[in-house]
């Protein structure tokens, strides 16, 4: 039988044969690259000394410590074999193990078995072979396999045998950035001597970014290089690099250039980006291995620093509806939505300033400042409103706000229902392309008319909770009594009803065994419509997916993020899909019960607190207390029905991105989000394929920034107005950060950093939920989560109000949550203090004395709070703590 092949015999289509590493090189060579002559030792020659040796069995069943069993000789044919071959090369060669299961796509291996250089003499190659097939079960090549789900059995192993090149320099070349993804980039690694000790990183490396259409070199880090790794003549060690080679550059410019080119050929051999093994002897490049790069990230652009503002006597806030909107706008909606916005503010204004004049062209809009969305006011518009809201604030406080909630729930809430139906009267397939687009922003602007109705609801809901808590922590609560917080819970919204429904799914499949075990076990994808999985009754599965139709129905259109480019429960079922299997397999308690016991909680409470009080006390606390009531679900309703019209407007924008793939101009659908809309509606049609990528990249660089609060920076805007918004306006350092505290309790757990639905089924039970915000469609993650932390928040947020209903701590606005808080890492969040502590940091276990940080009320005297805050202006109490005299962030919240 023949145990061996030449490299130039070998294919990518022969890894079962000469594994990854084999058939990658073989590959190298028939592209003509500079690789070291060598041949592979197949895995026929694996398998027949596993079967000569008799420890098979034990192989195959993947148990014990397999590495100790491969002690026997290599058969006489197999050696035989291996050694005349060895013949053609030279005195000393390299020894590299091949797994079947490594160098692939998606699972590299790297590492995981052995290599063995500068090897002179049969006994030493023989004795390095069979070591090399032991390697194949270390604990480590184990462990990965296992947690790649790859049976033990399928595995086998072949062995590269190259001539051994005496480098001078070597390292590893990736030809895509593997930090940013962008794929213009190469970066290497070089260090002098040998490059397994690179590889391994034992040494210190020169590393240098090169632009790979032009070789020129962006950016060079040179290390001072203490050790190499040199041949020896009886394997290796490592040396002290001579002094005169320490601190020089391990390549040139033009070496560095060369290289990238040779990468680029191998890049565009394999046709996609590769982690290359180099090596420099004499003066020559050699690669001795290649293979793609895994879990390469999307192209990302530089994250922005300038944070200058096209004008900058103007006030740039973040506030309102733009907490719904965390991350960098898509082309298409920052286009869209700028217009809706500034129409429906300076509608909604004009309405309750009483005055067609207060709001004029230019006063207000919704530009972008690095991709993310401001309000703009000018400095004679902000001077108008200011000087007219007196009026506005009366109105939205008279009879309680009965009159404005009676208009978002009699006039604005209808009138959005009717525009959505309106527009879903005719089939988006019947609409000719500026049709579609024209729909999609009647849709928009419908939705943004809707949110700027619902924020006149928000200052009532500010206002009512800040005088009931004032109240009664000054008048009426004894040590003892319960936070003020507890008076509020307990109360039906439409997030809870989304839960409830839910709860109610899991529970009516539970009782069916078989289907219960198919939406456990099949992806989210197929566990809501096609067909039945394998056991389950068609009528059954038939009945599921209708039952699940119909919440959709109910509660499918409650956005993550207004943006339109993110899909929406309707369109993704896989959150959703992951709350059922939590409840499914008994996490979380019957929302309903919880509900019930919140209740009776709030209203003992109630009973017991105004008993004691005298008449006066006791009508004022009895009617505060019913206002803050009444308007906290309210808000939760109004701003679950905000993504009415998503839906159909994704609907309308997905069926132009289908023409559009169609004429060659996009790839996808969902690129028609990153398109403008002169490009969309251009005649004849123009491919745009690089500009979207090139869009997609610049967004993933602005997404890893915390945007400023208040634009510009160190303004008299920015020192007046910061720190009374929903997110701490400076950076913070240390092992505590600090926020508000807006859901009272302390708990400790592992922080789970999500940054949209995509991530939601990384959320275990009891894990700390950080995210930049959250929106009611998050809200089934609460009944999972442990605690809530958040960028951006205030105790009215939908963090604060969920939070609270499900009785987790909450610390908000901490402005850097997200990027200090490292993904699993263990935190310690503390609600009443508004801390949350890195217990893994330098000073993480130390008792901190924080400052407190609950609500105390609002500054009765800003008249303008009404009116500015429906523009998107957050004001923010603050007065000294009685205990410690230091000034801490109290109740207040944005409009949104």
């Amino acid at each position: 039988m023949r145990y061996l092949r030449q490299l130039a015999e070998i294919g990518r289509g022969d890894i079962a044969v000469a594994g990854g590493k084999g058939a990658n090189l073989g590959e190298l060579v028939r592209a003509g690259l500079p690789v070291p002559p060598g041949f592979v030792l197949t895995t026929d020659a694996y398998r027949a000394y596993v079967a000569a040796t008799g420890i098979d069995e034990r192989v195959r069943s993947g148990e014990g410590r397999i590495r100790d069993l491969f002690t026997a000789p290599v058969p006489d044919d197999i050696a035989g074999e291996l050694l005349a071959a060895r013949k053609e090369l030279g005195a000393a060669v390299a020894v590299r193990s091949s797994a079947t299961a490594e160098d692939l796509a998606d699972a590299s291996f790297a590492g995981q078995q052995d290599t063995f250089l500068d090897v002179r003499g049969d006994d030493a190659l023989l004795a390095a072979v069979r070591d090399c097939w032991a390697s194949l079960w270390t604990e480590r090549a184990v462990d990965y396999r296992s947690r790649r789900g790859i049976d033990p059995a399928e595995v086998a192993l072949a062995v590269v045998v190259q001539e051994m090149a005496d480098a001078d320099a070597a390292g590893v070349m990736f030809t895509a950035n593997p930090t940013t993804g962008a794929r213009h980039e190469v970066v290497i690694a070089a260090a002098w001597g040998l490059g397994e000790a690179v590889v391994g990183g034992a040494v210190t490396t020169d590393d240098l970014v090169v632009e790979k259409a032009t070789g020129r070199v962006r950016s060079r880090a040179t290390a001072e290089k203490a050790v190499m790794t040199v041949a020896t003549g009886a394997g290796t060690q490592e040396r002290p690099v001579p002094d005169d080679r320490r601190s020089r550059p391990v390549l040139t410019d033009t070496e560095a250039a060369a290289l990238a080119a040779l990468g680029g050929r191998i890049e565009e051999w394999f046709g996609a980006p590769q982690d290359v093994e180099w090596a420099r002897a004499d003066g020559a490049f050699a690669v001795v291995q290649s293979r793609p790069i895994t879990a390469l990230p999307e192209p990302s652009e530089p994250a922005p620093t300038d944070w200058s503002v096209p004008d900058p006597t103007s006030f740039y806030v973040r506030a309102s509806i733009v907490e719904q909107l965390p991350d960098p706008l898509t082309p298409l909606f920052a286009e869209l939505v700028d217009g809706s916005v500034t129409r429906s503010l300076q509608a909604l204004m004009g309405e309750l300033l009483r005055g067609d004049d207060v709001v004029r062209a230019g006063d207000v809009a919704l530009p972008t400042v690095n991709g993310y969305a401001y309000y703009r006011y000018s400095r004679r518009g902000m001077t108008r409103i200011m000087l007219a809201s007196g009026p506005a604030f009366g109105a939205l406080l008279k009879g309680g706000g009965a009159g404005l909630r009676d208009r978002w729930r009699e006039r604005a809430h209808p009138q959005y229902v009717r525009a959505v139906e309106r527009a879903a009267a005719r089939p988006v397939e019947a609409m000719t392309d500026a049709e579609l687009l024209a729909g999609a922003v009647g849709l928009l602007d419908a939705g943004t008319t809707y949110y700027t109705a619902v924020q006149t609801l928000i200052p009532q809901a500010v206002t009512s909770e800040s005088a009931f808590t004032r109240f009664y922590e000054a008048l009426v609560r004894r040590p003892g009594d319960p936070p003020a917080a507890t008076f509020l819970v307990g109360f039906d919204s439409a997030p809870i009803r989304a839960e409830q429904s839910l709860y109610d799914l899991a529970a009516w499949a539970r009782e069916r065994p078989a289907l219960a075990d198919a939406l456990r076990t099949a992806s989210p994808g197929n566990t809501t419509a096609g067909e039945p999985p394998a056991g389950v009754d068609a009528q059954l599965w038939q009945e599921w997916c209708d039952r699940f139709e119909q919440h959709l129905a109910v509660h499918g259109h409650t956005v993550y993020n207004l943006d339109f480019a993110v899909p929406l429960p309707a369109d993704d079922p896989a959150p959703v899909i992951g709350t059922v299997r939590f409840y499914l397999d008994g996490g979380g308690t019957d929302p309903r019960e919880r509900q019930r016991r919140a209740a009776l909680r709030r209203d003992e409470a109630e009973v017991r607190v105004a008993a004691r009080l005298d008449p006066v006390r006791r009508a004022t606390f009895r009617r505060l207390l019913r206002w803050a009531q009444s308007l906290g679900p309210l808000r939760e309703d109004a701003l679950a029905d905000v993504g009415l019209a998503w839906p159909l407007l994704r609907r309308m924008l997905r069926e132009l991105g289908a023409r559009l793939v169609e004429a060659g101009v996009i790839e996808q659908p969902d690129d028609v989000f990153w398109l403008h809309r002169g490009e969309i509606l251009a005649d004849p049609p123009t491919p745009r394929g690089d500009a979207v990528a090139q869009r997609r990249a610049v967004w993933r660089g602005q997404r890893l920034v915390t945007p400023p609060q208040v634009l510009p920076q160190g303004s008299w805007w920015d020192n007046a107005f910061a720190r009374w918004l929903p997110a701490a306006a400076q950076e913070q350092t240390g092992a505590v950060l600090r926020g508000i505290g807006a859901s009272a309790g302390q708990v400790t757990g592992t922080a789970r950093v999500l940054a949209g639905p995509a991530d939601f089924g990384r959320l275990q039970p009891g894990d700390v939920l950080v995210a930049s915000i959250t929106t009611p469609a998050w809200t089934t993650l609460f009944a999972m989560a442990g605690g809530v932390v958040t960028d951006v928040g205030g105790p009215l947020s939908h963090s604060s109000i969920v939070a609270r209903e499900y009785g987790i701590p909450a610390v908000l606005g901490t402005n850097v949550a997200t990027r200090r808080i490292p993904d699993g890492a263990r935190v310690r969040v503390d609600g009443e203090a508004g801390t949350v502590t890195l217990l893994d940091e330098p000073g993480g276990g130390a008792d901190e004395a924080p400052e407190p940080a609950h609500s105390a009320g609002r500054r009765a005297a800003v008249a303008l709070a009404a009116a500015a805050g429906a523009a998107g202006v957050v004001w923010w109490r603050r007065r000294p703590h009685r205990a410690s005299g230091r000034r801490s962030p109290t109740s207040g919240t944005s409009v949104g």
